[in-house]
């Protein structure tokens, strides 16, 4: 029996709900084409690592299940909201990290956590950073940089789920209820210094935390020493539990600076930890003059480059570290930097958090209130040009490996000049391909953007600039449009300041096209607009039409086709004059998209047939598959269904092999409106479903609006297409970049 080009592709699929699956490709495929699925998304498990030292806490334990059980029998909202208060260093993350973790089964969509760092004024996490991390944690591609679209989208994800989220070190309340999830049987909570009574509004319940007992103080004491040191200085030992007022995080300070000196007898650092002469002991209300005497005698213990590494650390806007960052601190070997930090581990003073993808290094955080003290030995250590020189040392390196990534992801975008104080000669970048490439500027997100901050503030405009410039594969490949608009902005700031024309047209540029990515198109266009004279006025061509390009585009997206042609045009002429034709094939894809949502399909296949060719010549594959998709659907709305859908379906075979997700949909639902044209609803009906699953992780707009489009049942196409029925061009989330 005769297969319709359509149901080919609905074969392929037929059963396959994963995203990205493989897909046939229609008639003859010359040479090898390898498709890959991506796994399923992980369910995420954030929850810090609970340590070997905890001990007890099991009426503690058992009091939070009593308040998760009392909200559900009270009739409180769906949602419980349990608030978990005490001094710094009680053990408040460690005992909700074990209480959450032990309940894993109840959650069944995920365990999320954010540390709000509300352990100051200054530095408290914006509700749109956490958001940003939940929604793409629970599969969100696309994160609108909106706050309030941002709180939106987060409700509306969590509604159907199932989760725990556990929001650390928060500081007021208005911090925490834009990060609370909506679905019933979820659970928040909340652990602050402060008591934060006004979550009694939410419905919250509280719990205060106390330090540990004598004897669980002991135990935890015994770990670390032996329990025969122990018995033999039992007195000694109780009062130095007795002196860190039960505050885990003290007692096991103790118990690593004894470790490291298993001849001192127990009573030499009891002494150590006595009240001074002023009675501050007595002044330490919230455990930080305990802490502060017990990391004091266990920074005594540390070895010169151990104690350096630590001082260096201290001066890092980082919230945790990896080896490679460690080494650039302090201009030492990576090797270095791996046993200093595992020495600072065992004395307790820096925390393990694991890695979040295989094959990257390990990471190590402070505790807030070591992070203080390191913080303060740093800032008084002037030796080695001081904690302004450690810091840029840990800038360059950031730039240098976002650098190195640029270059390999996107070899074609005109790199800017990037200018090192401290060039990091002896640390190559940590990957060695693309997918490792995007994954570290992925992860590193945030340390570059409080880095990016940090030289901002710092006045070191050339390296805030070109440090947004380094980001652009990021932005481009993860869309983190929030980001994105954040990062040029300050870019654009200190292009000025810096006195770079070119970079300043950079800036604008890269911001503009955030902007239009996030559908801000009036803003995106004047942003153009600002380039595009300046480029005129230094007689860039190349830069001016990159402006043009970009008026048109934002015009079209913003549904102003007649008035992105002109400009559309000017960008051909432009660049057509200085022989820059990858430009000239950008814009022409453009112009074919506007004729094919007029139905003008004759048109469309001519322009996507001569982008198509340049893009081949130049070797971008990326762009010669998109025109190849566009050319496909041109020829199926001419009438050669079986010849468009074969180009789509060429085109979707590289699109799956390389993930590129926005545009496996976007193909997808080509072929799927190709189908119903031609009649074929069963195949137009599985192909749009297709689709639908892809938007669903990529494009929430596009996903409501497919799904809004195919509840309407078929709709004419083509040249007889009414003017309101144009489904064939949508906004690409994959910008046009010269």
């Amino acid at each position: 029996m005769d297969r319709s080009p359509y149901e080919t592709h609905r074969n392929s699929i037929a059963g396959d709900a994963q995203l990205g699956g493989p897909v046939v490709q229609a008639r003859d495929i010359h040479g090898g084409v390898h498709l890959h699925a991506p796994a399923p998304r992980a369910v995420p498990r954030q929850l810090p690592p609970v340590p070997g030292h905890f001990v007890n806490r099991r009426a503690e334990l058992a009091d939070l299940d009593a308040l998760v059980t009392r909200q559900a029998d009270d009739a409180a909202p769906a949602v419980a909201l349990i608030v978990v208060n005490g001094p710094a260093g009680v053990g408040k993350t460690t005992l909700v990290s074990r209480w959450l973790g032990g309940r894993a089964a109840d959650f069944p969509d995920g365990l999320l956590y954010a540390d709000l760092r509300g352990h100051t004024t200054e530095g408290a996490a914006a509700p749109g950073e956490v958001l940003g991390r939940f929604l793409r944690a629970l599969g969100a591609a696309a994160v609108p940089a909106d706050l309030a679209e941002q709180t939106t989208e987060w409700r509306t994800r969590s509604a159907g789920l199932k989760v725990a989220v556990l929001l650390d070190n928060a500081f007021t309340a208005a911090q925490i209820r834009p990060l609370l999830p909506v679905g019933p049987g979820s659970v928040a909570v909340v652990t602050s210094r402060s008591r934060l009574t006004g979550l009694g509004l939410d419905g919250a319940a509280f719990h205060r935390l106390h330090g540990i007992g004598p004897a669980d103080g002991v135990e935890l004491l015994s770990r670390g020493i032996g329990a025969a040191r122990v018995r033999g200085e039992l007195a000694d030992v109780r009062r130095i539990v007795d002196l860190c007022a039960g505050l885990p995080l003290a007692v096991c300070l103790a118990a690593a600076r004894l470790a490291s000196r298993p001849r001192q007898r127990v009573a030499a650092l009891a002494d150590a930890l006595a009240p001074d002469a002023e009675g501050l002991a007595a002044l330490d209300i919230e455990g930080e003059t305990t802490v502060r005497k017990a990391l004091d005698a266990t920074y005594a213990t540390l070895g010169p480059e151990a104690a350096l590494l630590y001082r260096r650390l201290g001066q890092l806007p980082l919230a945790a570290f990896d080896p490679p960052t460690a080494a650039a601190a302090c201009a030492r070997p990576q090797r270095w930097a791996e046993d200093r930090l595992d020495q600072l581990t065992e004395a307790n003073l820096l925390e393990a958090t694991g890695s979040d993808h295989a094959g990257q290094s390990p990471g190590y955080r402070f505790h807030d209130l070591v992070r203080v003290h390191a913080g303060a030995l740093g800032a008084a250590d002037t030796a080695d040009g001081g904690p302004d020189t450690t810091l840029r040392r840990v800038c360059d390196w950031y730039l240098h490996c976002a650098s190195a990534a640029e270059a390999r992801v996107k070899p074609a975008y005109l790199l800017l000049r990037r200018d090192y104080l401290h060039p990091p000669v002896d640390l190559p970048p940590p990957f060695t391909d693309d997918p490792g490439s995007i994954r570290w500027l992925d992860t590193h997100r945030h340390d570059l953007m409080t880095l990016l901050r940090t030289a901002a503030d710092r006045g070191w405009h050339a390296l805030a600039w070109q440090t947004a410039d380094a980001m652009w594969p990021l932005f481009v490949r993860m869309r983190h449009y929030d980001l994105w608009i954040e990062a040029y902005d300050i870019g654009l700031a200190a292009a000025r300041a810096d006195g770079d024309p070119r970079a300043e047209r950079q800036m604008l540029n890269s911001g503009a096209i955030g902007l239009n990515a996030a559908r801000r198109f009036d803003a995106a266009i004047a942003r153009y607009e600002e380039s595009r004279r300046a480029a005129h006025a230094a007689g860039d061509p190349r830069d001016e039409g990159q402006a043009l390009l970009g008026i048109g585009r934002g015009h079209r997206e913003a549904g102003r086709p007649a008035e992105a042609v002109p400009y559309l045009e000017r960008a051909i002429a432009v660049w057509d004059a200085c022989g820059y034709l990858r430009g000239t094939a950008l814009a022409r894809t453009v112009l074919g998209e506007i004729a094919l949502a007029a139905g003008d399909a004759e048109g469309a296949a001519e322009h996507f047939a001569q982008a198509r060719a340049v893009q081949t010549a130049v070797g971008d594959t990326h762009e010669c598959a998109r025109n190849q998709a566009l050319l496909g659907r041109a020829r199926a709305m001419g009438g050669d269904h079986e010849g468009g859908a074969a180009a789509m379906g060429a085109a979707l075979a590289v699109f799956t092999a390389s993930g590129a997700a926005h545009w496996q949909a976007r193909t997808l639902e080509m072929l799927g409106d190709s189908a119903r044209e031609r009649g074929d609803h069963r195949s137009a009906a599985d192909l749009h479903a297709r689709a639908l699953a892809c938007y669903e992780l990529t494009s929430p707009a596009d996903a409501g609006r497919l799904r809004d489009a195919t509840a309407t049942g078929p709709r004419p196409a083509g040249p007889d297409a009414p003017a309101d029925a144009t489904p064939d061009v949508r906004p690409d989330a994959e910008p046009d970049i010269p």
